[in-house]
C-alpha cells in the first residue's frame, strides 16, 4: 500500500513539472510575439508593389500585355485600288502607334444602309474610334452623332457629312479637284464643243463637290456645252453603259470628265472598243493601275490625282488624338490634289504621290 502511494506522488510530481515546463515555453513564445509586434509597429509592414494598370489603361505602350486600342476604318467600298491605298495608310499609322485597325466597308459604294449598320455594329462592339468615308452626306449624320454620344470619336475622310458633326474631315478639296478637271478638259478640247460628265452618286459628298466644281469652272468657258450628268454608281460596267448612252445620243461630244476610278475605267474601255482614242478627250479622277495604263496608252489625257494614303494615315492619327483627349486644332485637313499627265508622270513629285 505504501509503495502505491509513493508511485502516485511521483507521478503527480512528474506531471506538475511537465506542465510547468510547457507554461514556461508558452510564456517565451508570447514574449517573442510581443517583441515582433512592437517591431512591426515601429518599422511598418512591407507594402505590396502597386499593381501595373497599364494593361487596362487603353494607351498603347511597349508592354505586350497592354490592351490595344481598336480603330474601325469604314470606307465607302473596298474593291477599288483607291480604297486599298487608304487601307495601307491606315495600317501604317496603326502599326506606328500599336493600334489595331479594323477594316470593314460595304460591298457596294451605293449601299448606304449597309454602311449605317457597319457603323452601328462597330460602336456596339466597343471600338475606341472610327474613321469613316460616308457613302451619303446626310444618311450617315445620325449614326455619327450616336457614336459620338457614346464616347466613340469619329473622323471623316474623302466624303464628309452635310452637318458638321465629325471631329475632323480629311479629304481632297473636291470642289477644287472638279475645277482642275474642267480647266484641263477645256484646254484639251480647244475651249469649245460638247462635253459629258460621269459623276458616281448623287448625294455622296465627294461626287457632288467634284460635279459642282466642274460646273462652276465651265461657266468661264461659254463655248463649251456640258451635257446632263449621267451617274455611274461607282461601277465600271455601268460607266461603260452610261458612256455608250452619252455618245449614242450625242456623237459630237469631244470630251468627258469621269469623276472617279470606276467611271474612268468604264469610259476608257468604251473609247478603246469604239476606236475613239484621242478623238474624245478623257479626264478622269484617281490613279489606279488601269487608269495609269490608259494614260500611258493615250486613252486618258489627264488624271486628277488624290492622296488616299494620307487620308487613311491622317484619319487614324487624328482619331487617335481624340481618343487620348488631345486637342484637334483644325476641322479640315486638305490631303491635296494634282493633275497628272503623260508629260509629268515620271517626275519625282508625281511618283512619290503615286507610290507612297
Amino acid at each position: 500500500m505504501q509503495k502505491t502511494e509513493n508511485s502516485t506522488e511521483q507521478g503527480l510530481a512528474s506531471s506538475s513539472k511537465h506542465f510547468k515546463d510547457r507554461y514556461k515555453n508558452s510564456q517565451r513564445v508570447v514574449g517573442a510575439l510581443t517583441v515582433l509586434c512592437l517591431s512591426i509597429g515601429l518599422f511598418g509592414c512591407p507594402k505590396d508593389k502597386p499593381a501595373d494598370t497599364s494593361a487596362t489603361s487603353g494607351a498603347p505602350s511597349g508592354n505586350t500585355s497592354a490592351k490595344k486600342l481598336r480603330i474601325a476604318v469604314i470606307p465607302k467600298g473596298t474593291a477599288a485600288s483607291f480604297w486599298q491605298t487608304v487601307h495601307a495608310g491606315a495600317e501604317a499609322a496603326g502599326k506606328e502607334d500599336g493600334v489595331e485597325i479594323i477594316w470593314q466597308g460595304p460591298s457596294r459604294e451605293t449601299d448606304i444602309s449597309e454602311q449605317v449598320n457597319l457603323v452601328q455594329n462597330q460602336v456596339s462592339s466597343g471600338v475606341d474610334g472610327i474613321v469613316l468615308a460616308a457613302t451619303d452626306a446626310q444618311g450617315l449624320v445620325k449614326p455619327v452623332q450616336d457614336a459620338i454620344a457614346k464616347n466613340v470619336p469619329v473622323v471623316t475622310i474623302d466624303s464628309g457629312l452635310k452637318e458638321d458633326v465629325s471631329l475632323c474631315f480629311i479629304a481632297t478639296n473636291n470642289v477644287e479637284g472638279g475645277r482642275k478637271a474642267a480647266e484641263s478638259l477645256a484646254q484639251l478640247v480647244g475651249d469649245k464643243g460638247k462635253v459629258g460628265i460621269l459623276p458616281f452618286l448623287k448625294g455622296a459628298g465627294s461626287s457632288d463637290d467634284r460635279e459642282n466644281g466642274f460646273m462652276e469652272e465651265m461657266k468661264k468657258h461659254p463655248n463649251i456645252q456640258v451635257m446632263p450628268a449621267l451617274y455611274t454608281n461607282s461601277d465600271a460596267n455601268i460607266a461603260l453603259e452610261r458612256t455608250t448612252n452619252m455618245l449614242t445620243a450625242n456623237p459630237d461630244i469631244v470630251g468627258i470628265f469621269a469623276a472617279n476610278e470606276p467611271a474612268g475605267i468604264g469610259a476608257s474601255n468604251y473609247l478603246k472598243q469604239r476606236g475613239l482614242i484621242g478623238k474624245v478627250k478623257l479626264v478622269a479622277y484617281d490613279s489606279s493601275p488601269d487608269e495609269l495604263k490608259a494614260l500611258d496608252d493615250g486613252i486618258i489625257q489627264s488624271l486628277v490625282v488624290q492622296d488616299p494614303y494620307q487620308m487613311g494615315y491622317q484619319g487614324v492619327k487624328t482619331v487617335l488624338k481624340a481618343i487620348k483627349k488631345q486637342p484637334i486644332t483644325t476641322k479640315f485637313i486638305d490631303s491635296g490634289v494634282k493633275v497628272v499627265t503623260k508629260e509629268n508622270l515620271n517626275t519625282p513629285e508625281v511618283q512619290k504621290l503615286l507610290k507612297p
